[in-house]
């Protein structure tokens, strides 16, 4: 008990930190001191927070120097160590009891430290990670329990909320020195009565916020129409203005053909280029003549019209780099730099212009103020409170009377000055007060009474008054701990419930269901684990945005709520995922009333700030004793069935069975065996034809991915391409595929087959490479083959991930010269309205509309209404599966002649490809 208070004390002083206006590395301090102490086992802790690079740095730790380094020249590698890697990635707590038997952590610092149990925790708040704390030992295990890790991540909790405080207030310390800085300028602004002095001004302003000197200007006359010329150059720049001039001189610019220009001239929107050689739109040679290495350049804009640019060139580092609230601040000085410029400019027209910046200035002058002042309110109330704080205290005679009282208790009671004395102490105590005593008396958490017959929470001591032996009364001193209470309970539902959906969190539920296990196993009852995943849920987040996700999930918890009974508990596991707990129960059959509320609450559309949206949800069901008689095996095999129940299209649950753990086995072992595949050369490539049915002629060939097996044959790429998406091999194993079927196309073109094209498809882990489009361009290079012969295939959900980046990637691709296609279009859940924003060149229609084409209506007026689709866009269109003559048929009716199918020919190796299509030849199936 003792220690747990110790804890809620911890947590409650920390709580008060995070409200005062202490340093976030003191705050984090104390949260490190109260770590280090709770967990004595623990030799070293530290808080490790991201750089602005995405680096997570040293910050505060104790001991603050480890192998002669301070904390803040300690970086984590995410390469070697993938403990960190996975507690960023899944932002769950990963506690490792023996480092020998797990190969996640950075093994250079397990060696180095002889560290053999380690506790990594992510700091979260609602979702977003602040940082990574770990723990460890230097040799002896911190062997850590249960209840042990849940402290340490209440801890953390409060790290976590500290550092979103200090965000915040950055953040708003950020926006009053950009309004002051702001405000600084146009004021100086006001004062220039020349353009001379107006650009000093902003040259210095400009530089100072981008750190940057080498800041020129070029200007133009709106009246005179006249070209975009350099006009003059900062006082404080590397150049001399006469230098400037003479080498623009000997290297003309002209601005109406430059891309940097005529793109800042265009948008009215500043540009950053980091580096001038590897973009197109810089003029090179006047760049290699200045020594320009990057460019920033902002559009001096009034009143809609552009007056010229601002040019802030890097002549050192190799590329040039600002935060985007430098940059903005910067285009905020150009733009007031602008208006000022337009008023020297138009002097016909600066009465009424010099009245709208004075507004303008006004107005934010009086919005300063008004923060300034209510900064001061803020101030002066919170030197009230701490002025006015202390004790209360009342002394008491022997008849148990009030005799005097000082102003605090007086205040905290809520009575008046005087009004106290000579009244019986019941009235606060609400009771016979304890009878006088030799020592003093300490009462924690006890309730005194106020005029209002109201109620709060103290803590007192009372105390003799004596005079020698003889005892002449008491004194009463008590401390009003109600926000401390009120503390202690937001720190408890903090640590035991979800602040997104109110629901239990994991911490709890784990503890509920221990306690259900031990009254099910006394009562003889059964009990039922139910494990929630919602489907599609990562494509809202990706297409709509989280604030949407967030909605569907607190709506989700709100329709599981209202379908469990009484006695059940609802809880999230954390991101989509929920579970049930329903105790009390005698069979299976017992289960399917509460299966068949949850089915139908998720059966109803969700309104998503006015999108409606359709969520199904997957659900497992382990079921105690049969299924596992812990927590930990019931929630894991019940996680077992649920990934069972995916397989299935909309709402379905799955009972868990036996056989499921030995699938999980079969799947590890295979991904274990799929990482050596392509260094054992077990991967091969087959081949697909594809027909033109109009001509007759073997027009291109689809890349198929085979995995042959050293022991189970051919493996099915159902099984083991989402293996390869989900573990990252897909990057280099595409690669392979990418650069194989390449070579076997040039090969085929050296034959004298140059009517080929060859059809790739690309995953959507592939596709969110950085690196993708000159990966393509350095394959076409190398393979020396017509960019127009290959063909990537990328599917219909792929599109609608990031859709401006998709598209910028795609246009990139098409740039090359390479042909896109929509891969098993017609069953992913984009818009028709996406198509025509798309660079693509054909669809292909998914073989589960053309297999029942000759008998199934719908499917029939799908394909046809595809093709007709693809016709009117311009597009090509392929029917893929292809099995009949009916089919072929059907499709050359709507003039769909490209197809692929076993009609023709099933996948094969190349050898038996140019067997059968370039030297026996006589037919085509």
């Amino acid at each position: 008990m003792r220690k747990e208070q110790t804890r809620y004390s911890r947590l409650a002083q920390i709580t008060k930190l995070i409200n005062t206006k202490l340093e976030l590395r003191e705050v984090l301090e104390h949260v490190i001191t109260a770590i280090s102490e709770e967990i004595v086992q623990c030799d070293s802790v530290g808080i490790y927070l991201p750089e602005e690079n995405g680096d997570f740095r040293g910050f505060v730790g104790k001991p603050e120097i480890i192998n002669g380094m301070t904390l803040d020249m300690h970086f984590i590698d995410t390469e070697y160590d993938l403990l960190a890697k996975e507690v960023i990635e899944t932002k769950k707590t990963i506690y490792i009891p023996d480092t020998s038997k797990d190969d996640r952590p950075d093994h250079r610092a397990v060696a180095g430290f002889q560290i053999k149990s380690l506790l990594g925790l992510p700091i979260t708040y609602e979702d977003e990670l602040f940082g990574l704390v770990f723990l460890f030992d230097y040799g002896i295990p911190m062997d850590l329990k249960e209840d042990e890790i849940q402290t340490v991540e209440a801890y953390v909790n409060m790290a976590g909320v500290a550092i979103r405080n200090a965000t915040n207030l950055t953040r708003k310390e950020n926006l009053l020195a950009e309004k002051q800085v702001l405000l600084d300028f146009t004021r100086e602004l006001s004062m220039c009565s020349t353009m001379p002095q107006a650009l000093d001004k902003c040259f210095s302003y400009v530089g100072d916020v981008l750190n940057n000197y080498n800041v020129g200007v070029h200007l133009l006359d709106p009246l005179a129409e006249k070209k975009i010329e350099p006009a003059t150059l900062s006082k404080d720049s590397d150049w001399s203005e006469e230098d400037w001039l003479a080498t623009h001189t000997k290297a003309p610019l002209d601005p109406a053909n430059d891309g940097v220009f005529k793109e800042v001239i265009r948008t009215k929107m500043p540009l950053l280029i980091p580096n001038v050689f590897e973009d197109d739109r810089p003029n090179h040679e006047v760049c290699a003549n200045f020594g320009i290495k990057g460019m920033f350049m902002m559009p001096l804009v009034a009143m809609g019209e552009v007056l010229g640019a601002l040019a802030v060139p890097e002549l050192e580092k190799e590329e040039l780099s600002f935060a985007e609230a430098d940059m903005q601040l910067a285009q905020s000085l150009a733009d007031a730099t602008a208006a000022t410029l337009s008023n020297l400019l138009y002097m016909e027209k600066q009465e009424v212009i010099i009245e709208e910046r004075t507004s303008e200035i006004r107005i934010k002058n009086n919005e300063l103020e008004r923060v300034v002042a209510e900064l001061g309110n803020l101030s002066r109330e919170r030197e009230l409170i701490l002025n006015s704080a202390g004790d209360g205290l009342f002394g008491l005679d022997l008849e148990g009377k009030i005799t005097f009282c000082n102003p605090a208790s007086e205040s905290m009671l809520g009575y008046e000055s005087g009004e106290l004395i000579g009244k019986s102490s019941d009235i606060i105590f609400g009771k016979k007060k304890p009878a006088i005593s030799e020592t003093a008396l300490f009462e924690p958490n006890q309730q005194f009474f106020k005029k209002d017959k109201s109620s709060f929470s103290v803590e007192y001591v009372i105390s003799s008054i004596k005079d020698g032996s003889r005892v002449l009364g008491e004194v009463v001193s008590f401390k009003d701990i109600s926000e401390r209470m009120k503390l202690e309970e937001e720190i408890k539902y903090l640590a035991y419930y979800d602040s997104l959906t109110d629901l239990p969190n994991r911490v709890l539920l784990n503890d509920r269901l221990k306690q259900m296990l031990d009254k099910s196993k006394a009562r003889g009852k059964k009990l039922a684990v139910l494990y929630l995943d919602l489907d599609r849920f990562k494509l809202i987040n990706d297409s709509l945005g989280h604030s949407y996700g967030d909605i569907l999930l607190r709506e989700s918890a709100e329709r599981l709520r209202r379908s469990i009974p009484k006695n059940a508990i609802v809880s999230r596991q954390g991101g989509d995922e929920f579970t049930i707990i329903l105790p009390e129960i005698n069979c299976k059959k017992d289960v399917l009333p509460l299966l068949e509320q949850v089915m139908d609450s998720f059966s109803k559309p969700y309104s998503l700030k006015g999108t409606e949206v359709y969520i199904k949800t997957s659900i497992g069901i382990s079921m105690y004793p049969q299924d596992g008689d812990t927590a930990e095996v019931l929630i894991k095999n019940a996680d077992a069935a649920m990934y069972k129940s995916k397989e299935k299209s909309g709402t379905y649950y799955h009972f868990f069975e036996s056989e499921m753990s030995n699938r999980n086995l079969e799947s590890i072992k295979l991904e274990n065996a799929l990482y050596k595949a392509l260094d054992n050369d077990e991967l091969e490539i087959y081949y697909q034809p594809q027909i033109d049915s109009k001509t007759n002629t073997l027009i291109g060939a689809e890349a198929l991915l085979r995995w042959i097996h050293p022991t189970e044959g051919m493996v099915s790429p159902v099984n083991f391409i989402p293996l390869a998406e989900e573990t990252g091999l897909i990057i280099p194993i595409g690669k392979w595929v990418l650069e194989n079927a390449c070579r076997q196309l040039m090969k085929w073109h050296a034959e004298g087959h140059t009517e080929l094209s060859i059809s790739v498809n690309l995953s959507g882990r592939q596709f969110e490479e950085d690196n993708l489009v000159s990966m393509v361009e350095a394959i076409i290079k190398e393979q020396k083959i017509d960019p127009e012969c290959l063909h990537i295939e990328l599917t219909e959900n792929q599109l609608i991930r990031n859709t401006g980046v998709t598209i910028k990637k795609m246009k990139e691709l098409k740039k090359l010269g390479v042909k896109i296609a929509i891969d098993d279009f017609g069953t992913g859940y984009s818009s028709l309205g996406y198509l025509k924003n798309f660079p693509i060149d054909a669809l292909k229609i998914d073989r589960s509309f053309v297999q029942d084409i000759e008998h199934d209506s719908d499917n029939a007026a799908i394909t046809d209404t595809i093709i007709t689709l693809a016709q009117n866009l311009k597009l090509n269109v392929i029917a893929e599966g292809v099995e009949t003559q009916e089919q072929l048929d059907f499709l050359m009716s709507k003039d769909c002649y490209i197809m692929q199918g076993f009609f023709f020919s099933k996948p094969v190796k190349a050898t038996e490809f140019a067997e059968k299509y370039f030297i026996n030849s006589s037919t085509l199936h």
